[in-house]
């Protein structure tokens, strides 16, 4: 990981079980790439493996990272302190029935649409060079939302 990246707490609210995300490979303001192994204390898997409905939480974890390190970068009187995002699933194609115990999984993220406070997110997961999934990701940053009620 690039020294300039930091740790990745520093990047996204989740901790302990729910922080999925081992490794941030790479970053740049519109794309993420991030590794994870699976655990057996992770939820939704076994000693048999893991679900791979995971893999939309390891894409909405590396959007994340993305979104954080965006954060960052700008001089911190203009820093959002919001954390807030409803995160939507536009669609999820999985190529895999269960991922196995230990599996190292690369996800990629991509800024596919951003508009105000809405984002779409493009991800893959893989493991070694075979891709797992596609997911599509709709994402709202609920605090700031033109479409709040007064």
């Amino acid at each position: 990981m690039d020294d300039r990246i930091g740790p990745i707490e520093d990047l996204i609210p989740h901790r302990q079980n729910m922080r999925l995300i081992d490794t941030i490979l790479s970053i740049d303001q519109d794309h993420a790439v991030t590794q994870a192994t699976v655990k057996e204390n992770w939820p939704l898997t076994t000693h048999d493996g893991a679900s791979p409905l995971l893999l939309i939480e390891l894409a909405a974890q590396t959007a994340g990272v993305c979104f954080g390190w965006n954060e960052l970068q700008k001089p911190a009187a203009q820093r959002d302190a919001a954390k807030g995002w409803i995160v939507g699933i536009k669609k999820a194609q999985f190529f895999i029935n269960r991922i196995a115990p230990a599996a190292c999984i690369t996800t990629r993220t991509e800024n596919f649409l951003l508009v105000q406070q809405y984002k779409e997110i493009i991800a893959t997961a893989s493991l070694g060079e075979t891709r797992i999934a596609v997911i599509h990701l709709q994402v709202l940053q609920a605090d700031r939302s033109a479409f709040q009620m007064s």
